[in-house]
């Protein structure tokens, strides 16, 4: 049985997070310690654990830069796997088809949390 997740402050003012822009953050998921990623897409925030489904490296080299230049994808640094930022599906590369694994995020008096994994696959709720 996994332990409860605690939540965690990613962001002290969600709105310092601007269109296009990513920040890294760590966590503590089923009992490891974890990289996980927020991008403001769209308008909205979306995170995820930043593991690539194709050979579990990070997305990034570390410098939270996560979209390609056409800004409609998240994309592995290292095998050019591309992910639909609203949902984390695998829409092109060598695991087409698979997702990256969704955070819950909630804003709270302004700040940014984490409140663990998300349930549905699809986009967070409105």
């Amino acid at each position: 049985m996994s332990e409860p997740f605690v939540p965690i402050r990613i962001a002290v003012d969600a709105r310092r997070l601007s269109e296009g822009e990513a920040l890294r953050f760590r966590l503590l998921l089923d009992g490891v310690e974890r990289e996980a990623f927020a991008v403001r897409f769209r308008g909205r925030v979306h995170a995820y654990l930043n593991v690539c489904r194709h050979q579990l490296q990070p997305l990034d080299f570390g410098d939270a830069h996560f979209f390609d230049e056409a800004y409609d994808a998240l994309v592995c640094c290292h095998h050019g796997a591309r992910y639909a930022p609203e949902t984390g599906e695998c829409v092109s590369g060598p695991c087409r088809g698979s997702r990256l694994t969704a955070l819950a995020l909630e804003e709270q008096d302004g700040a940014l949390w984490c409140l663990g994994r998300r349930e549905s696959p699809g986009p967070p709720p409105r």
